[in-house]
């Protein structure tokens, strides 16, 4: 299932995310590409928003990686941005993640492609302007 969407406002783009989190059955690695500012993290606030989780959702960019946890499936949410290699992606504890049952959301999977799985959900987020955003899903 491929889909392209415009969003236009903050708000709009956390409504598209929280819709795909709805269909999310757990074990999903869901790999983000685009720039620096387009919306990635807002992306993944509508996620685990649509999760069911309650509380603060911000950028991995110094953490590496934050757990979201309480929603009707746990949300990890990873910045490869300074991920350079396989002891770099080990060291983040990827691979364990992938097998807890929640939900990853990784940023800058561009850095790690070939340990992403065959069955990855792709989402490219574009900026249009200030608050418009073309975002194409592909499962």
């Amino acid at each position: 299932m491929n889909t392209t969407v415009i969003t236009n406002s903050p708000a709009e783009t956390r409504k598209f995310a929280g819709d795909l989190a709805a269909t999310l059955q757990g074990g999903e690695v869901i790999a983000f590409y685009g720039d620096l500012g387009q919306g990635k993290t807002c992306f993944v606030t509508g996620l685990a928003e649509g999760l069911g989780y309650k509380g603060e959702v911000s950028s991995p960019t110094f953490a590496i990686i934050n757990e979201y946890i309480g929603g009707r499936l746990d949300l990890y949410h990873f910045d490869m941005y300074r991920v350079s290699g396989w002891d770099d992606l080990y060291t983040t504890g990827y691979f364990e993640y992938m097998e807890s049952g929640g939900v990853l959301a990784v940023e800058w999977s561009e850095n790690i492609e070939s340990a992403l799985p065959e069955n990855v959900i792709k989402v490219t987020i574009k900026r249009l302007d200030e608050t418009s955003r073309e975002i194409s899903v592909e499962r």
